[in-house]
């Protein structure tokens, strides 16, 4: 989020909230899958669905989309974190508490999300590395870039040796197949069906957040070194030349690990994984060089006011869409889990990010912010803050 933590009427960076929205459909398009079979929990494809159209809709999703959108999520969460500290340094506050408490409020919510409508939450995630930003938020840029690219080549290298030494994610093909008809029929259940499969799934993705977390951490410093430079607070500007820079390298490099990666069937390939760690921050990167070029044109900047409201209300938007995601997909809904094809799953996804958009524009039409973030500030400054404009 990038509203400050005490001033009423923040000033806000259309371009850091477009962003954000373009982020929260790619965060969307990756975990509706997961809503709709209990297969890719357990990193086998779900055996009802197997035409030439559920695979390349699935390898076009692992090729544009996976490990991809999380990067920028993070990226951004590091580059608003250096904006609320510039906030609460004018206003003279207490910094270090308000973040602490955000936190943890921020903890919360991420357990009762995972518990209650996804267990491939990331709040828990963020809030516990918020902490590792905290302690570090000194660190001088160049070397929060530095401490990112290791982290990213240490975990690139930790996948490389385990493909190397044989390691393999799935050991029992058979026994994944028979836990993915086991998860599928629980979503498909009623309200405690669904809870408990989540209760019980938590301590795989606990295992994924090892891959997922370090590499959401160095996001996080890339963003605390941008929000340090202001790259995003005026337009491109003097950045035109590195952004095209970016595209350049970014578009073939990240699209081509991309590629190995999609082609070797996703996380499930430790060799393709170590290929996508090293290249999927190019490609996230490419991405963004690109829209904020679009974004700096008239029609761009059009496309960037309708992706700005969903990116605002951030955290409300996403929590929606897994409530959206158990409504139409489990069985406390429609019942639609085991029974639609994986092509037909990033349509639905583009069907409620379009609705998310309009009602945030309406939303934000009458209110300061989206409903989580008005309670989560709240807790961040132990105070209720106003609701109307």
């Amino acid at each position: 989020m990038t509203e400050t933590l005490r001033s009423p009427t923040p000033t806000r960076l259309l371009d850091v909230d477009a962003l954000r929205g373009f982020a929260l459909f790619g965060i969307l398009v990756v975990n509706l899958a997961f809503f709709a079979s209990g297969y890719p929990f357990h990193l086998v494809a779900d055996p009802a669905h197997g035409s030439w159209l559920d695979d390349s809709a699935e390898f076009v999703v692992r090729l544009l989309f996976e490990m991809k959108f999380y990067l920028l999520f993070s990226f951004l969460f590091g580059y608003s974190f250096t904006l609320q500290l510039a906030a609460a340094e004018r206003a003279g506050a207490n910094f270090t508490t308000r973040f602490v408490r955000r936190l943890g409020g921020l903890f919360v919510l991420g357990g009762l999300h995972a518990v209650l409508l996804f267990h491939g939450d990331i709040l828990t995630t963020y809030a516990l590395l918020g902490l590792v930003l905290l302690a570090v938020h000194r660190i001088q840029p160049r070397t929060a870039v530095i401490a990112a690219g290791a982290i990213v080549v240490v975990m690139a290298a930790g996948a490389a040796v385990a493909a190397l030494a044989g390691a393999d994610l799935v050991t029992d093909q058979g026994a994944a197949l028979a836990d993915g008809r086991a998860s599928t029929d629980a979503l498909a259940g009623g309200l405690g069906s669904v809870i408990g499969e989540h209760a019980r799934s938590l301590p795989v993705m606990a295992g994924s957040l090892a891959v997922q977390g370090p590499l959401a951490l160095s996001a996080f410093l890339v963003g605390l070194a941008a929000g340090r430079h202001q790259l995003l607070a005026d337009g491109i500007g003097r950045h035109a030349v590195a952004l095209r820079r970016l595209e350049r390298v970014g578009y073939p490099v990240g699209l081509a690990g991309a590629l190995v990666f999609a082609i070797g069937g996703g996380t499930v390939g430790l060799a393709g994984l170590a290929v996508c760690i090293l290249t999927a921050p190019l490609l996230t990167g490419a991405y963004v060089a690109t829209l904020l070029r679009v974004f700096a044109t008239p029609r761009g900047a059009r496309l960037a006011r309708v992706l700005a409201p969903a990116g605002r209300m951030a955290l409300s938007n996403y929590l929606g869409q897994s409530l959206l995601g158990v409504l139409i997909f489990t069985g406390v809904g429609l019942g639609l889990t085991g029974e639609t094809p994986p092509a037909l799953v990033p349509v639905v996804a583009a069907g409620i990010f379009a609705l998310q958009l309009e009602l945030s524009r309406r939303w934000l039409a009458r209110y300061r912010y989206g409903p989580v973030e008005w309670a989560l500030r709240a807790v961040t400054n132990a105070e209720r803050p106003p609701m109307r404009r």
